[in-house]
């Protein structure tokens, strides 16, 4: 079985029927986040030595007999047991699918793994038991960064001004563990009230789910293939996402799109983005209006074509989503160039 739109719940109350959940993605803070939310919600804590048993994926292909062995054990004191086996691949897809077929004990087993394509075998073992589950961990949308941050800075006393929200959307969410990080560092740096300000972020919050992703997001609307190329290099370098990079284009892009809407209703650049929620980055206002501007609703229309299907062919194919998103983001650079013409 597959969890898609219920994660979090099934997280903080995981069917009793499941013997085993797959957490795999290319957000590995997210992963690692949901592995102990499952824990905690089977086993009441992640360092119980008598109710949680962590095995790398290494000793199974070894001694597959270890996973009955670990189900079945019984915990001193009773209670049900977790099972977490790290970094799995398709070399256990059969094992899971003789464990689904003919379990014992009622411990949970909880694997991780990585990004694992539509055609693994792993992935698949998992989606198509009755007893196991497959629960992604894709990089955070916009949506979902925002409500991490006002959820987190609101149990802390705080607010935070739209201007500040918007630069933490715009360069948190690669991976939600260091997101969560960079705002325990901002609730510390502001104090118990009050309300974060632009120069608050600023002071505190490093970019690290976004390093350089406004280069390369205003490099696009530029067509600066140079710059494109190099930035990108670097993020990808660095571990951030490529889809978590695509997001950040697409938002800019519907942005844009959005500003064009009102100023074909009679608004000036600057008026049109001026009414953006959240707002435009203090820093990037003027470079915001002078793309939007350039860009037609017809080049806009165009790139935003380009981006969903990039996002569909990284998601859904066993290309590198690498590879697809960086041809795609020099397709968009051409129409960039012509959007300077």
């Amino acid at each position: 079985m597959k969890i898609t739109g219920r994660a979090d719940s099934f997280v903080a109350k995981p069917d009793p029927k499941m013997r085993a959940v797959l957490v795999y993605g290319p957000d590995i803070g997210l992963v690692r986040e949901r592995l102990n939310g499952l824990t905690k919600a089977v086993a009441g804590s992640v360092d119980d030595p008598f109710r949680v048993v962590e095995l790398p994926a290494d000793t199974l292909r070894d001694d597959p007999a270890r996973l009955r062995d670990e189900a079945a054990a019984m915990s001193f004191g009773g209670g049900r047991r977790v099972v977490r086996i790290r970094d799995a691949g398709d070399t256990l897809a059969e094992l899971f699918e003789s464990f689904d077929e003919d379990s014992v004990g009622d411990a949970l087993v909880v694997v991780t793994a990585g990004d694992l394509s539509p055609r693994s075998k792993l992935r698949a073992a998992f989606e198509g038991a009755e007893r196991m589950a497959a629960l992604p961990c894709y990089s955070d949308s916009a949506d979902v960064v925002e409500s991490v941050a006002r959820e987190m800075l609101r149990a802390a006393g705080l607010q935070i001004a739209p201007d500040a929200l918007s630069w933490l959307v715009d360069h948190l969410g690669g991976d939600r563990e260091l997101s969560r990080r960079e705002l325990e560092k901002l609730i510390l740096y502001k104090g118990s009230s009050g309300t974060v300000t632009e120069e608050d972020v600023l002071a505190c919050v490093g970019d690290t789910a976004g390093f350089g992703v406004d280069d390369l997001v205003y490099a696009l609307g530029d067509g600066d293939q140079a710059t494109i190329q190099r930035v990108y290099g670097r993020l990808v370098n660095e571990g951030i996402s490529p889809i978590t990079v695509l997001s950040a284009v697409s938002r800019h892009l519907m942005r844009l799109h959005e500003t064009r809407g009102r100023m074909n209703e009679g608004k000036n650049a600057d008026a049109a983005a001026a009414m953006l929620r959240p707002p435009v980055f203090f820093k990037f206002k003027s470079r915001f209006t002078s793309q939007a501007n350039r860009w037609s609703e017809s080049l806009l229309a165009r790139g935003l074509e380009i981006v969903t299907e990039a996002e569909m062919q990284a998601k859904s194919t066993d290309m590198p989503a690498e590879a697809v998103i960086e041809r795609a983001f020099m397709q968009l650079a051409r129409v960039g160039q012509s959007a300077r013409r």
